[in-house]
């Protein structure tokens, strides 16, 4: 045997292994990388909220909302549950909260507290209800499927 002084690399992808066990947090992080999305979490901050509370909230159109929620349900960050017309959105992971958190101390960056306007009242059950100071709760063990 001739040695032709040749060296043949094979399965030497360092990358190929090491990038799938990164792909979910860059997910995550890809997520976090829009101010759009960032505001919604922080709506979401206290708990299932609609899209038109959403809407009213920080006054982007619906369809918009709804391409930031995709990529927030995508990464796994949130979940959505429909009921009647309306889709509620909650965060199914809230150490997320402490990501962003951290993010915005070492940035110094301070919260605007987000307030709906008389004129963007959300108007969908949930609301409503409250607005009215009646909680309307059901038995669904009463509702035949």
């Amino acid at each position: 045997m001739q040695n032709t002084g040749i060296i043949i690399f094979m399965n030497l992808n360092v990358t190929g292994d090491s990038t799938k066990t990164y792909d979910q947090l860059i997910q995550i992080f890809k997520a976090l990388a829009h101010p759009a999305r960032l505001e919604i979490l922080e709506v979401l901050r206290n708990g299932e909220q609609c899209v038109c509370h959403m809407e009213a909230m920080l006054g982007y159109r619906q369809a918009y909302l709804s391409q930031q929620l995709s990529v927030l349900r995508e990464s796994g960050i949130i979940q959505d549950q429909r009921e009647g017309w309306n889709i509620y959105y909650r965060v199914i992971k809230p150490d997320i909260y402490a990501m962003i958190d951290l993010a915005k101390s070492m940035v110094g960056f301070q919260t605007k507290p987000i307030k709906t306007t008389s004129q963007n009242e959300c108007l969908c059950p949930k609301c409503s209800n409250k607005r009215e100071g009646k909680l309307i709760e059901v038995d669904l063990s009463k509702i035949s499927t």
